[in-house]
């Protein structure tokens, strides 16, 4: 497969939590105080049979409520942006962008449990919460049924984000592993605005 489409996590997470806090508490704790983050990732999509169908490098930045940025750099170059109204998916191989109006577009997704402005309560329901190799996750369900989305885990280390794991409904999972994590950093507005390059396609709503 050449590629499978880029999960919008929209996305997506991380920030130095209160000491000695399970992954429940953290996730709480970061989505309260949260307001802003920059981050490199390195993300990984697998089918149903543990075929490795996606191996992605890239940056991502987030300013709550509603706008984020990942730009996907190796091996395939896409970027997906919010200007907290609509959201933008632009390929530069098959120079094309689509886009999409935020409303229609977040909703219960990874993305919502990001930089939504939601209460947490309102779209996910916490199913658990553990630790594995002194890493505290907690795992959510969508409420939503049509989400997209199964399940969705945030893992934890030393009350830093350092793992997100995504079971969407065709059975892909999708592993992103964060670094070089930045809490609160102050982000340039432009940023998150996007103007289609001359030359590409533009779909959506």
């Amino acid at each position: 497969m050449r590629k499978f489409k880029i999960v919008i996590l929209a996305g997506l997470l991380f920030i130095p939590m209160l000491a000695n806090a399970d992954g429940s508490a953290s996730l709480k704790n970061f989505y309260e105080k949260t307001q802003s983050i920059r981050a490199d990732f390195h993300q990984v999509v697998t089918d149903k049979k543990g075929q490795k169908i996606q191996d992605v490098y890239g940056q991502m930045q987030l300013k709550r409520p509603n706008k984020f940025r990942w730009d996907y750099n190796k091996p395939f170059e896409q970027q997906i942006i919010s200007d907290g109204k609509q959201v933008w998916l632009y390929d530069t191989e098959l120079a094309q962008v689509t886009v999409r109006e935020l409303s229609k577009a977040l909703g219960a997704s990874p993305a919502a449990l990001l930089a939504g402005e939601d209460s947490l309560d309102k779209n996910f329901k916490l199913v658990n919460a553990y630790r594995k190799d002194k890493v505290d996750w907690v795992s959510t369900n969508p409420k939503d049924k049509d989400s997209g989305f199964d399940n969705i885990s945030l893992g934890f280390k030393d009350d830093v984000l350092q793992e997100m794991i995504m079971l969407d409904s065709f059975g892909h999972l999708t592993k992103i592993i964060f670094t070089n994590l930045e809490a609160n950093p102050v982000i340039d507005a432009k940023t998150f605005l996007f103007k289609p390059p001359k030359g590409v396609d533009v779909v959506g709503e």
